[in-house]
């Protein structure tokens, strides 16, 4: 079984928010392949597909942002998946907008999403994909920044690395991850 998360905030009030991008990929992912997130668990809208003979989870936790490790957490328990077997998508503020980058584990660098994820797993070896978000160019905090939704420039940008995230979700469903991050980390 692999597991595809989605990071972000529930709600209509963030659907659109940089801090969402999670979110995006992972309807984008779903709308492509004809899937719905429509069953809730954990406080996770979620889904259950089969690709390839495998079990493939899509999660988006509806905790909040600084709690996703809880949803997270309890999906791994019920499913008995292993860290190994799950992909975290998330926003990153030191990539630009269209940009994306695989990783096959690393520290929190300050998302606190991912931080309450590696809290509740007690490990870092998590698989991810950081999407672009970019920084304001004008000084104001960043928790108004990531709230806050993408400008008409970044609209196109943006959609490009959606797209690319969720092609990267798929490939990972058909080959190793070390690959699949030789081909996006480009």
């Amino acid at each position: 079984m692999k597991c595809i998360v989605g990071l972000g905030n529930p709600g209509k009030k963030y659907e659109k928010t940089r801090h969402n991008i999670g979110f995006m990929v992972i309807d984008h992912l779903a709308a492509e392949n004809h899937w719905e997130l429509k069953q809730e668990k954990f406080k996770t809208l979620y889904t259950i597909e089969h690709i390839n003979g495998e079990k493939v989870l899509l999660l988006k936790p509806q905790t909040y942002m600084n709690l996703s490790g809880e949803a997270v957490r309890a999906f791994a328990d019920y499913y008995d998946f292993d860290i190994d077997d799950f992909l975290v998508i998330y926003d990153d503020l030191d990539l630009p907008p269209g940009k994306i980058r695989l990783r096959q584990k690393g520290g929190h660098g300050g998302h606190n999403g991912i931080r309450n994820i590696i809290e509740h797993f007690h490990d870092k070896s998590f698989k991810r994909i950081r999407v672009g978000i970019g920084r304001p160019d004008v000084p104001m905090s960043v928790i108004d920044y990531v709230l806050g939704t993408f400008d008409k420039a970044q609209q196109e940008p943006v959609q490009a690395s959606i797209d690319k995230a969720a092609k990267a979700c798929e490939a990972w469903l058909d080959r190793p991850f070390q690959e699949v991050m030789n081909d996006f980390n480009q």
